[in-house]
């Protein structure tokens, strides 16, 4: 896709760095853990003063912000005619998370707009940003479940009904915080959107590259397993005669990182949450509840794994004589982004002076929602050694820059984009 006259007019353009890292550092104030991280879980109280402060900064910058009956909160700057132009992620994290992941991406939309605003730019088409409930999918399932709502993926009621792991429904927690809006749901198609990330995996940094020009979002596959064995005591009972759901788990565990090695490329597996009742170091334990992520850029290689461990459950459950019971959380085939998007956020992002890699992403993001209903993409900066969900997450904010730059001459370039 050419640039058009007006991004090349304006490719000198650059955010105030300094006033992005003021708003990411103020915003990780709110629910601080140990080690620098954050802990804002979608809905919590914690969440909603995060909420109030970025709203607070979208209507310092004369935005109109609307909030849909899933708690999406949009900001559109109105000028220009048509749909807007659309950035934006979330700023729910996971228990143990990080101050980039989602805020970075919330955050580099809102200064996109007000560097344009103060420096007198008015693009031709409005440009918005978008904050999008519970994509961490850690209180709620599944993960990215307000965008999916926003594009009609999901039914309102059904996610507003949805439990969390503390047992609160979805609904009730949007009233009770002050976030359960009136705008409709789906909500309004923009003419193309494009989310700014940390990678939240080791690929740029190993490779010394500053900028990800993402291609395209795994397939995702969430499973809750529940193994029912028979609770016995732990001294008496003979090895022989046990249905151990605790093994059985184990025998899962490892079962699916062999298979994640025996597939190779970019198939990934994880057992990442084990529950045992009742618990106790002197019980063999009744029951074992754990969950699978499963993930691959490939559908039918995605199929393929989850039908071998489809397989090994039925196997274990006969050999060690015990019950087992599957639960879907979320499935999500793989997503490509439109070639337009990528090929533009490449090119501004070389003209910047940055060495740019096209890659897959490894984790789920709001923008594989909105794919669906309009030209969508994703630009990465590094994550210093690839952590993330860690309070330990870190990006240098020479790429923090560098990347909301790229955002910057992408949304103004988009603006331009024929939609046919």
């Amino acid at each position: 896709m050419p640039l058009g006259d007006f991004a090349v007019k304006n490719s000198e353009l650059r955010i105030d760095g300094e006033r992005l890292m003021i708003r990411i550092n103020t915003l990780a104030d709110i629910s601080p853990i140990e080690g620098g991280g954050n802990c804002r879980l979608a809905l919590t109280d914690d969440d909603r003063d995060g909420r109030d402060l970025v709203v607070s900064w979208m209507r310092d910058c004369d935005l109109e912000v609307s909030i849909d009956a899933i708690g999406n909160i949009i900001g559109i700057w109105n000028v220009g005619t048509g749909a807007p132009v659309m950035s934006g992620s979330h700023i729910d994290t996971v228990r143990t998370g990080g101050r980039f992941d989602g805020c970075y991406g919330v955050l580099a939309g809102l200064e996109v707009i007000e560097t344009c605003q103060k420096a007198g730019i008015a693009p031709r088409r409005p440009l918005a940003v978008g904050i999008f409930t519970d994509e961490e999918g850690a209180r709620f399932a599944p993960d990215m479940l307000g965008s999916l709502v926003y594009v009609g993926g999901l039914a309102l009621e059904e996610a507003q009904d949805t439990i969390a792991i503390d047992g609160a429904r979805l609904g009730d927690e949007l009233m009770r915080i002050g976030y359960l809006g009136t705008t409709p749901c789906p909500g309004l198609i923009p003419h193309a959107f494009v989310e700014l990330h940390i990678e939240q995996g080791p690929r740029l940094e190993a490779n010394n590259v500053r900028i990800g020009a993402v291609t395209s979002v795994q397939g995702i596959s969430w499973l809750e397993v529940t193994v029912t064995g028979q609770s016995n005591h732990a001294g008496t009972t003979p090895m022989s005669l046990r249905h151990d759901p605790a093994y059985v788990a184990a025998e899962i565990t490892v079962f699916v990182r062999k298979l994640a090695n025996e597939i190779g490329g970019n198939q990934v597996c994880t057992v990442g949450k084990i529950d045992l009742f009742p618990n106790l170091t002197n019980v063999v334990p009744a029951r074992a509840t754990l969950t699978l992520d499963v993930r691959n850029t490939d559908e039918s290689i995605l199929q393929h794994a989850e039908s071998r461990i489809k397989d090994f459950l039925v196997e274990i459950g006969k050999s060690e004589g015990v019950t087992i019971a599957k639960r879907e959380l979320a499935r999500f085939e793989p997503v490509n982004f439109d070639h337009r998007v990528i090929d533009c956020i490449e090119k501004i992002a070389l003209a910047q002076g940055n060495t740019v890699q096209r890659m897959p992403s490894g984790a789920g993001h709001d923008a594989q929602m909105l794919a669906r209903v309009c030209p969508s993409g994703m630009i990465f900066v590094p994550s210093v050694k690839g952590i993330s969900h860690n309070p330990a997450e870190f990006t240098d904010t020479d790429d923090l820059v560098a990347g909301a730059n790229i955002l910057l001459q992408t949304m103004l370039s988009l603006t331009t984009m024929e939609t046919n």
